[in-house]
């Protein structure tokens, strides 16, 4: 085998090495730019959601009908009776949906009563409390059971799946640390629940704690950062295989 014939392999070998990672890195980024067209239109569909004006919540019977892609962050209004059941803490810290939640704190978790008697669980508001003192939240939730029915108004929500860091729950101390009022109803006697829970907009206590309020979307969107990222390593090695090219027909010649 030739000099001429074995650089003629290597060369082909290395172009169809850099044409693999050329498209590789294209793709990646044109699957970017699509992730950012389907983000702005579920930023849309739920700035569109948030703004509507609230709803009665539906029927028990049309609960099963509900899904998280249609129906998340739905307002609604509801009457309810607060349940004098153990609420759950949930560790948070900070809000993606409330502007006004900053710092570390809790949501209060708790059932309600409807007068149907089904239970639906009500993410009555932030406490901020930095230690998770259990003490301190059961004063402030437990000014919310009366015994007496509620008009509430609030948003639509599903439960959350814990990920591969997430801690695990502290029960004796009702300390969650993802949103699954399932859960927390199964640990805590709570009974069969709603497939959904309503994050609260009001009423706000006297006390103002917890604090319910308005909900807004603030998804990240990075995604065209991302994609001139991968255009621009693909432009990178474009350009690089180019000068290698040359150089190798420079040392040929």
């Amino acid at each position: 085998m030739t000099d001429t014939t074995s650089r003629g392999r290597s060369i082909a070998g290395f172009g169809v090495f850099t044409l693999i990672l050329v498209v590789s890195f294209v793709g990646l980024g044109l699957w970017q730019l699509q992730r950012r067209v389907d983000k702005h239109a579920l930023i849309a569909a739920l700035d569109a959601r948030l703004a509507k004006p609230p709803q009665a919540l539906a029927l028990p019977s049309g609960w099963s009908a509900l899904t998280s892609a249609k129906d998340e962050f739905q307002r609604v209004t509801l009457t309810a009776t607060y349940a004098p059941s153990p609420d759950a803490m949930v560790y948070s810290s900070g809000s993606a949906v409330r502007a006004d939640v900053t710092g570390p704190g809790t949501w209060a978790f708790l059932p309600a009563k409807l007068a149907s008697g089904e239970t639906i669980v009500i993410n009555a508001g932030f406490v901020q409390n930095t230690m998770q003192d259990r003490a301190f939240e059961d004063r402030v939730v437990g000014r919310l059971v009366t015994g007496q029915p509620v008009e509430l108004t609030g948003y639509i929500r599903f439960p959350e799946r814990a990920g591969k860091l997430t801690p695990a729950e502290n029960v004796p101390k009702r300390l969650w640390f993802v949103r699954d009022h399932r859960a927390m109803a199964a640990a805590l006697g709570w009974g069969d629940v709603a497939p959904f829970y309503i994050d609260l907009e009001a009423p706000v206590p006297e006390s103002g704690i917890p604090k319910p309020g308005p909900l807004q979307v603030h998804l990240k969107d990075d995604h065209m950062q991302y994609a001139i990222t991968w255009f621009s390593l693909a432009g990178a090695l474009v350009i690089a295989f180019g000068l290698w090219w040359r150089s190798q027909r420079q040392k040929a010649g």
